[in-house]
Parts: structure tokens; C-alpha cells; sequence
């Protein structure tokens, strides 16, 4: 009897399924038209569906990064041939970033301070879709909790919003962001001892058959530091400078430009020093000896600043102001306005 019951139950829930499917199908027609008819009624109404809207702060976040990355892709470049000059000395030649961009050039085209951009732009789609989204996400239930209370969302609750973002965006992240390093390093090596990646997958391919799975997350720890810490400049910073300058005569636009250069500033000097120990342990391979020249974050801090001095951590602060500042305005821009046509 009750298997009989149970047939029977499954017969009217299949029947069920098949009527509404016929229904939305012989439907199909109409809700064409009547998008065709209004696209922007059909815009709204798809842009509020709940899966969408929780998707919209990922979605937003991944092509404001995909774009600021692009932009921003030739001063990365120098940044990181800036950080890698001079290893393990304290004195010789300083490069510059102009000396840096000629040295790129002459090697071989303009085009090459694009090296690495399709690791970049794997990077932004995974890290920052990651970060802003989860920022978004974070900052949109404090603030339902913060409205049913009767209060405001201070700066320690960004902040806090801003570190959880970047690390957990970071440790997703971290295997693009491994192979963009290697990609733009590769140029400082003998002819000989290039590995001449061809594209991210090439280079995640490659990594993975000579060293290991385990290898996409060398320096996970200080790139999961850096990017609290830069998100911490950045996203905390931009929120609350933006809540102040609301008292300002600024406008909309003005206000935004000033809170991403603010944030920029603070996200370049919070997170450099981390920018430095991650692309040194990125870039770093085995010697003749079988030996890592770090053994870690902390190995890598004490070498460095014994070696080459504390400063060298700050060396081309300059140019990576002027990657993060830009890129961080582009991103958080970009992202504002997505947010904005996708209310």
C-alpha cells in the first residue's frame, strides 16, 4: 500500500513538472514579445530576480578589475622588474621606472610591458570578482543590521568588512596571481633559462607538471596579508572618505576621485612592503643546491632587511602608487558604476 502511494505521489509531482514546463513554454512567446516591447521593464525585472542581485556585486566587481587591469597592465610590468632588481645586495645600480620601461623596450617590442596581462586579467576575474563581492555582500548585511538598529555603519566595521574580503579573495586567487609573476620575470633570466610561457594556462600547466599542485600557492601567506591589507587602505578608506566628503561641496563624481586617490594612497603604503616579500617568493626558484634562496614570509623579511636594507621594501613606492591609485580609481569607479545602472 505504501509503495502504491509513493508511485503515486511521484506520478502527480511528475505530472506537476511536466504541466508547469508546458506552461512555461507555451508562455515563452509572450515574455519574448513583451521584452522586445520593453526592454528596460525586462532589464529591471531580470537585474531583481534574488539570484541575480546576489550575483550583480561578483559580476560587477570582476569587470571593474578586468578593465582597471588593463589599463594599468605596463606599470604592473615595472613594478615588478623594480622589486626583483638587486636581489640580495644592499648597494648598486637603482633602476628607475624610465630606465625599467627602456630596458623592457629595447629587449624587444612595446607590447612586451603587456607580458603577463592574460594572467593579470585571470587574476582580476578571480580575486577582485572575489573581493568586491564579498565587500559588497558583507557592507549590505551590516547595513540591513545596522538600519534595524537604528545606527550607522562605523569605520571599524569597514574595515573589518575590508580584511575578510581581501583574504579570502586572496587565497582563491593566489594561482593566477603566481603565474602573473613568473610571466613578467621570466624576461630577467639568461635566454637559455627562459621558460617562454605562452598564455596563464601555459604557465599554471607548466607549474603544476614541474613542481607540483602545491606550488600554485607559494607565498599565499604574504599575498593573503597584502591583499587585507591593501583592501584595508582601499576599500575601508574609500568608504569612509566618501561618507565624509558627503558633507563637502563636492560633487558625485568629485567626491569619488578624491576617496579612491585617498584610498589609493593608503591601500599603495599599507601593502607594499607584503607586494615585495610575495612577488620575491613568487619569483624564487630552486639553485644549484636544491635549495629556495627563502624559506618563507618571515625568512624572506629578515633577509631582505639584513641584505638590502628596510627601505628596500618601499623601493619604487612611487610607481606602485601610481599602479594602485589608478587602478584602485578605475576598479571602485567602474565598479560605482555598475552598481549604479544595475539598481
Amino acid at each position: 500500500m505504501s509503495g502504491s502511494s509513493a508511485l503515486e505521489a511521484a506520478k502527480r509531482k511528475s505530472d506537476a513538472a511536466f504541466k508547469s514546463a508546458k506552461q512555461t513554454f507555451e508562455d515563452a512567446p509572450a515574455a519574448m514579445k513583451a521584452a522586445a516591447e520593453n526592454p528596460e521593464k525586462a532589464t529591471r525585472d531580470f537585474l531583481h530576480i534574488p539570484a541575480v542581485r546576489a550575483a550583480l556585486p561578483f559580476v560587477n566587481g570582476g569587470l571593474a578589475g578586468m578593465t582597471a587591469t588593463t589599463v594599468i597592465q605596463p606599470v604592473d610590468m615595472i613594478k615588478v622588474r623594480l622589486q626583483l632588481a638587486g636581489e640580495g645586495a644592499r648597494t648598486g645600480p637603482k633602476p628607475t621606472p624610465i630606465s625599467v620601461a627602456r630596458e623592457v623596450i629595447a629587449a624587444g617590442k612595446v607590447l612586451d610591458l603587456y607580458t603577463g596581462l592574460s594572467a593579470g586579467l585571470l587574476r582580476q576575474a578571480v580575486y577582485t570578482t572575489a573581493r568586491l563581492g564579498f565587500f559588497d555582500t558583507f557592507m549590505g548585511r551590516m547595513q540591513r543590521s545596522h538600519e534595524k538598529a537604528g545606527t550607522k555603519i562605523g569605520f571599524k566595521e569597514r574595515a573589518g568588512a575590508g580584511l575578510a574580503a581581501g583574504g579570502l579573495a586572496a587565497m582563491v586567487g593566489n594561482p593566477a596571481d603566481l603565474a602573473l609573476i613568473r610571466m613578467q620575470s621570466d624576461g630577467l633570466k639568461p635566454p637559455a633559462q627562459r621558460s617562454n610561457y605562452r598564455s596563464v594556462v601555459d604557465a599554471l600547466t607548466r607549474i603544476v607538471k614541474n613542481e607540483g599542485p602545491t606550488a600554485l600557492w607559494v607565498g599565499c601567506y604574504p599575498t593573503i596579508v597584502r591583499a587585507m591589507a591593501l583592501n584595508f587602505g582601499q576599500l575601508a578608506f574609500f568608504s569612509e572618505a566618501k561618507n565624509q566628503l558627503k558633507e563637502t561641496s563636492l560633487g558625485p563624481r568629485s567626491q569619488t576621485l578624491t576617496a579612491s586617490a585617498i584610498a589609493g594612497f593608503f591601500a599603495s603604503f599599507f601593502s607594499l612592503p607584503f607586494d615585495f616579500v610575495k612577488t620575491r617568493l613568487q619569483r624564487q626558484q630552486k639553485g644549484p643546491d636544491g635549495k629556495l634562496p627563502y624559506k618563507g614570509m618571515m625568512d624572506c623579511f629578515a633577509k631582505v632587511t639584513k641584505d638590502e636594507g628596510l627601505l628596500r621594501f618601499y623601493r619604487g613606492f612611487g610607481t606602485y602608487y601610481v599602479r594602485i591609485a589608478p587602478h584602485a580609481m578605475v576598479t571602485l569607479i567602474v565598479a560605482d558604476f555598475l552598481g549604479f545602472i544595475t539598481k
